[in-house]
């Protein structure tokens, strides 16, 4: 019996893993009715979601948007694509839907997913119009052939099937929306932070799949560098003497109230993004992450 029980209980495991292997990953459809692309504004989405620091090779070594240096990670190195009107090596053969897709849901144009080094998770909150705005903007880009090397990642993690099990169990694709109990800067700011700026990318803890602890959200993280990335709630900055402004102030200059430099990735960070936005989202990331409550204590998404 107990046997019996062993094999069944295999059975049932396998079952499970190959349904979330195998069933289709959750997307999310938009309606693009009425919606036009404008490409100054989509630079500035771009500006907002950091596009440059992972898509361009640092220190002006490539072409924007060509494709970025490796990224290092447990699961081995990433290196982000070209991202240009490259009809070969970049996305200048793609159309809006097929860009729709890579952003919102994770998915290439031939249906498979992206690894999450790729911030989809975070990215599916953008809205309808920033998405056409950037795709009208990435239109615009010079075409250059890929200066990307391409992912190095150890098996198993090198076969993207298993991306699918991976969306089944972590990815909820959805637009971003308002809490109507707040103001217009706070709402600016949460969409900023867990939309575009992907901030928790970084400043999250990950599950031991790669998957963001959302239950968790900016109590620190290991950034892209390797190295510890801070936490970022109120109430820890709160106890290292952050008030209001200090965070629109650090995201403008780098520096931190103590007078502290802000280095690391976190600098590449401000050159290439957050010294660009409006004095206004500024204030509105200042306003939002200086008013959150303590994430809860563990979580497993």
């Amino acid at each position: 019996m107990k046997k019996l029980l062993f094999i069944l209980a295999g059975v049932a495991g396998l079952s499970v893993a190959l349904l979330y292997l195998f069933w289709t990953p959750r997307a999310q459809m938009r309606d693009w009715t009425g919606i036009t692309g404008d490409a100054v504004r989509g630079a500035y989405v771009a500006r907002l979601a950091d596009c440059a620091s992972c898509h361009t090779l640092p220190k002006g070594a490539g072409p924007l948007f060509a494709g970025g240096a490796p990224i290092k990670t447990p699961f081995g190195s990433f290196s982000a694509p070209d991202i240009t009107s490259d009809p070969v090596t970049g996305i200048g053969s793609w159309t809006r839907d097929a860009f729709a897709q890579a952003v919102l849901n994770g998915a290439d144009p031939d249906g498979s997913s992206y690894y999450p080094v790729f911030p989809y998770p975070s990215f599916a909150h953008l809205s309808t119009q920033d998405v056409a705005d950037l795709w009208a903007y990435l239109k615009t880009v010079p075409p250059a052939p890929s200066t990307a090397s391409g992912h190095d990642l150890t098996w198993p993690f090198s076969q993207r099937v298993l991306m699918r099990a991976w969306k089944n169990l972590f990815f909820r694709p959805a637009p971003f929306k308002p809490n109507l109990k707040r103001g217009a800067a706070w709402n600016r700011g949460a969409y900023i932070v867990t939309g575009p700026g992907h901030c928790g990318e970084c400043h999250s803890p990950r599950g031991w799949l790669g998957n963001t602890q959302g239950g968790r959200a900016l109590s620190g993280g290991i950034g892209p560098d390797g190295k510890k990335v801070p936490t970022i709630t109120a109430r820890a900055l709160a106890e290292d003497g952050w008030t209001r402004g200090d965070v629109a102030f650090a995201l403008r200059l780098g520096l931190a109230p103590d007078g502290d430099t802000l280095d690391g990735a976190m600098a590449e960070v401000i050159a290439q993004s957050t010294r660009h936005f409006t004095p206004e989202d500024r204030s509105a990331i200042d306003t939002y992450i200086l008013d959150l409550p303590d994430p809860a204590p563990k979580s497993d998404r």
